[in-house]
């Protein structure tokens, strides 16, 4: 089964870059699976896709896996670093109920398939206000519960605050 490591936190808070330090320090062959959809008509969306690019090895392997997660760790024997859930989440939110559970039960049977080494970045959501419209409400729950369910079974976890970097499986205690 794989090895899990989850790296959460808020938006600009390093979570990426702290991933990123983990793969390199594994001394694994690292694929970036990159969950974003390339936009040409948004510049910022785009900016912020460049400088995830900019900042990974030239000898790091990138797979572009906007929906089909599960597939492509099922497939690998590499380290994998995953960013982000939240992303892929947004690729998924016309998903109903019903296959939503089994696009997550998927992703989670995947991890029995491969020996890989996993590092997922999750964006922490929920921190604030609740969500005006339905679709936030979904997104935002929906990923609480994927991150929880995800830490659950991670072999270490990881929250990036203001730039500093958490181990909340030394820190911390699991719920269940």
């Amino acid at each position: 089964m794989a090895q899990v490591i989850l790296v959460t936190g808020a938006a600009r808070s390093g979570k990426s870059e702290w991933a990123e330090k983990l793969a390199t320090d594994s001394g694994q062959s690292v694929i970036y699976i990159a969950t974003a959809q390339e936009n040409s008509d948004d510049p910022e969306w785009q900016a912020r896709i460049e400088l995830h690019r900019s900042r990974r090895p030239l000898e790091w392997q990138t797979q572009s896996v906007p929906v089909e997660l599960s597939d492509a760790i099922a497939n690998s024997s590499n380290c994998l670093l995953i960013d982000s859930l939240g992303t892929w989440l947004a690729n998924l939110l016309d998903q109903s109920e019903t296959e939503w559970e089994k696009t997550v039960a998927d992703l989670f049977q995947s991890f029995e398939q491969t020996e890989s080494l996993l590092i997922f970045v999750a964006e922490e959501t929920g921190w604030g206000v609740v969500p005006a419209y339905p679709i936030g409400r979904v997104f935002r729950d929906r990923l609480g519960n994927l991150t929880r369910r995800l830490g659950a079974i991670a072999d270490t976890v990881y929250l990036v605050v203001g730039g500093h970097v958490l181990n909340l499986s030394q820190l911390g205690m699991p719920l269940s």
